[in-house]
């Protein structure tokens, strides 16, 4: 079960089926949590956030078992994780702004603190740099959604 998880439902093998290859795994299923998330707006940014922080839960609990291979590429849950907590609260456009900000600031770790999070002991830590990187996408989220109304 805990493969099943942390692949986010086979999302994380699909690179690899395709192309042989474990690149753009993470984008891979951030995208395939991207379209729940969008769609869990209607029920309110209560629910958005009460289903990060399970999906955050479970990436701990399920990258955890995974662990002692470092941060495999097909683990995908933190960027699911990192997905849900990027479109809390916001409409469409500013929810896909947050969306390629979270993924930027994961895939280069150069905003404040999200390399730094990485270096956690286990499942934290392959999971808290995507919660960083995830509420660096809210800010920029919300930012554009009070620009915009």
């Amino acid at each position: 079960m805990a493969r099943v998880v942390a692949s986010w439902f086979g999302c994380g093998f699909i690179p690899r089926r395709l192309r042989g290859s474990d690149d753009g795994a993470g984008t891979v299923g951030a995208l395939a949590a991207l379209v729940p998330a969008l769609l869990l707006a209607r029920a309110g940014w209560a629910a958005q956030l009460a289903a990060a922080v399970l999906v955050g839960g479970l990436s701990v609990w399920a990258s955890g078992h995974f662990a002692d291979e470092g941060d495999p590429a097909w683990v995908v849950v933190d960027e699911a994780a990192g997905t849900f907590i990027a479109t809390i609260g916001v409409s469409l456009g500013p929810a896909l702004v947050g969306f390629v900000v979270f993924r930027i600031a994961d895939i280069t770790k150069r905003f404040p603190l999200v390399r730094r999070a990485e270096t956690l002991p286990g499942g934290v830590g392959i999971t808290a740099d995507d919660v960083l990187a995830g509420l660096w996408g809210l800010g920029a989220a919300w930012i554009v959604q009070g620009l915009t109304g």
